[in-house]
């Protein structure tokens, strides 16, 4: 399941600009200690984050405030690829769309996911070509 935290608003298209981050920094995944333990999962391990519609890699925080077989995360940053993994299902009556219940696997990883690696190359690319205009204003 995916949500929201006090101190972002969104995909923190905003927030993330402010010192907002010194209290969230980036997306985590939340998982219960029972479920962290079947997998081998500590604290500040990457997770893999697998569902039929994409996959994803964050960092684990074990917690209890996620019941076990049940993880989440937030949705603020948008190099955690969060919504890549949630599916394009809405409701029949107001179409709007189902990002809080998602089937997922979740395993121990070692490097980021093939999205995540593109959305980087692209940011930096984005980030070049930035350079370049100012250079050239």
């Amino acid at each position: 399941t995916t949500g929201r935290i006090l101190s972002q608003y969104n995909v923190g298209a905003q927030t993330r600009r402010t010192e907002n981050v010194a209290w969230h920094s980036e997306d985590r995944l939340e998982i219960h200690p029972h479920d962290a333990e079947d997998r081998g999962i500590v604290n500040d391990d990457w997770v893999g984050i697998k569902s039929r519609s994409g996959e994803t890699v964050l960092r684990a925080l074990i917690s209890e405030r996620v019941q076990p077989g049940v993880v989440y995360t937030t949705f603020h940053f948008p190099e955690s690829g969060a919504n890549v993994i949630t599916t394009d299902n809405s409701d029949w009556a107001t179409n709007c769309p189902e990002y809080k219940v998602t089937a997922v696997q979740v395993a121990k990883v070692s490097q980021s996911s093939e999205w995540q690696q593109k959305y980087e190359a692209f940011s930096q690319q984005q980030l070049e070509l930035l350079e370049q205009g100012s250079h050239h204003a």
